[in-house]
């Protein structure tokens, strides 16, 4: 922190913001409405009515995979210039210094576009989809169990049961997700800093001879911390925009 703030100063610490904004809807809408309609496909009950019916977690699971699945190829492109913008040390032009590599995202998709074609905008998508499928189907159970444990049978949690359920299921995905977090950024730079990769395998084999196992736990501590208060303010407006419309 106080060495992204000497070198880029406070700007730098909001780097690749306005994409994960303008997708974060799209994404969110992508995720949960799959999530949503795949537990009615699965189930055959509401979403009301299953706090009388509750699911199965191995239903719970299978919507949460197949949620984590379809969105990890709507972000793909967008969670890739985020990363680039984010790996980008340089600080602002200034007259007479060399300018940054990109200039914001619109020209950081364009390059890559023009530099590593259609294909270069999905650059670690397969780590994504490993790294979301699963966890997503973690992180919806592990909402449920919580919810579950602290709600009488038939009743609606409560804002306050959500809000904890929430952010540690954000937690609890987030513990699994960060080696597969690690390899996807790492194939992600990888056409930035002009090495390829032979695949998955071969990021996880290198990263783990040149570094060791710690470098699969990288960034846990703060993914975590950004998690709680995340994930907590999601399930409260997923659960009250289902209550509201429903």
């Amino acid at each position: 922190m106080v060495k992204t703030y000497r070198h880029e100063s406070i700007l730098g610490f909001f780097k690749g913001m306005s994409f994960p904004i303008a997708s974060i809807a799209v994404v969110n809408s992508v995720l949960f409405g799959v999530y949503s309609n795949a537990l009615l496909a699965l189930t055959a009950t509401s979403h009301h009515e299953r706090r009388l019916q509750p699911p199965s977690y191995t239903h719970v699971f299978i919507a949460g995979c197949t949620g984590g699945f379809l969105q990890a190829y709507c972000l793909a492109p967008f969670d890739l210039i985020k990363v680039r913008l984010q790996n980008q040390t340089e600080p602002r032009a200034r007259q007479g210094g060399p300018p940054p590599r990109y200039r914001g995202p619109v020209h950081c998709a364009a390059s890559i576009f023009q530099e590593e074609g259609p294909r270069g905008l999905f650059r670690g998508a397969w780590a994504l989809t490993l790294r979301d499928t699963p966890t997503l189907g973690i992180y919806f159970v592990s909402y449920e169990w919580l919810c579950r444990q602290a709600t009488p049978g038939g009743q609606n949690p409560s804002s306050t049961t959500v809000l904890v359920a929430g952010g540690f299921a954000g937690i609890t995905s987030w513990v699994t997700a960060t080696p597969l977090d690690v390899i996807k950024s790492r194939m992600q730079m990888a056409g930035l800093e002009q090495r390829e990769y032979q695949g998955l395998l071969d990021c996880m084999v290198s990263s783990a001879r040149q570094e060791g196992l710690g470098v699969f736990f990288r960034g846990l501590t703060i993914n975590s911390a950004r998690a709680f208060p995340v994930n907590a303010v999601t399930f409260l407006s997923y659960e009250y925009l289902l209550h509201l419309w429903g």
